[in-house]
């Protein structure tokens, strides 16, 4: 008798295992959103700009004299060097990422494009604006950009990039002098200026704005991975961006 009891306790656990395997069962969708060259110019972007900031910031505020002879040491030139290659490499970046906003897919174009005269789009924009502020309960899901980073990265990074480049450029020139490549960029930039000191510092206040906006950018990837149930920061890796919990 006992023995009967024991073999029904035991079928009726695997049956409640079973079911529990069903209901936690949900549909996951992965559509491929970035392709091979929007991912390889992301990476190097970032690492380009976090040499850009950390050199842009003992160029502004240079380090003490080292001790020795002056001439045996050559740290603010390694420094300047290191933010000049870390410049052009953004520089050249920029203008592969402008043509392929042309060459790929639709999703590679909304970093330069902005659908300003939608009405969805607006409201969609608040709409995100108030999951960011918890004032939403579920986040509504994008393959692409949502509105408001779409928004975010036209107007904060890719004008603020195209700034910083052009402006880098012309104080670059600056210190080439007359007759190099840049003297375009010098030419066209400091008389909207005014004079050098205010294009230096208008240049390394656009550095603060790119800083804050990769912090903003960072927290934003990791709340929507952990909150919003869809990959942010491993699509940049591998293009394929997964919807968690699809089916609910």
């Amino acid at each position: 008798m006992t023995a009967h009891v024991d073999e029904r306790s035991a079928d009726d656990e695997i049956a409640d295992l079973g079911t529990a395997e069903h209901h936690l069962q949900v549909r996951q969708t992965a559509i491929y959103v970035y392709e091979w060259p929007v991912r390889l110019w992301h990476w190097v972007n970032a690492a380009a700009i976090l040499v850009l900031a950390v050199t842009g910031y003992f160029i502004a505020s240079s380090l003490p004299s080292l001790p020795g002879e002056a001439s045996d040491q050559y740290l603010m030139g390694y420094i300047r060097f290191a933010h000049f290659t870390a410049g052009f490499v953004m520089a050249a970046g920029m203008v592969g990422r402008i043509y392929w906003a042309f060459a790929g897919n639709v999703h590679a174009r909304q970093m330069f494009v902005l659908p300003f005269w939608s009405g969805k789009f607006w409201r969609e924009v608040l709409i995100e604006a108030q999951w960011y502020a918890f004032l939403r309960d579920y986040p509504k899901k994008y393959v692409g950009h949502n509105p408001l980073a779409q928004l975010a990265m036209v107007t904060i990074y890719s004008v603020g990039s195209i700034f910083m480049i052009v402006t880098g450029m012309a104080l670059y020139a600056e210190g080439a002098g007359k007759g190099s490549m840049f003297d375009m960029a010098y030419d066209l930039v400091i008389p909207l200026t005014g004079n050098s000191q205010n294009l230096h510092t208008i240049h390394h206040l656009g550095m603060w704005a790119i800083i804050v906006f990769v912090m903003i950018h960072v927290y934003a990837a990791v709340r929507e991975d952990i909150m919003s149930r869809q990959s942010m920061i491993s699509t940049m890796v591998s293009g394929w961006r997964m919807f968690k919990d699809d089916g609910k």
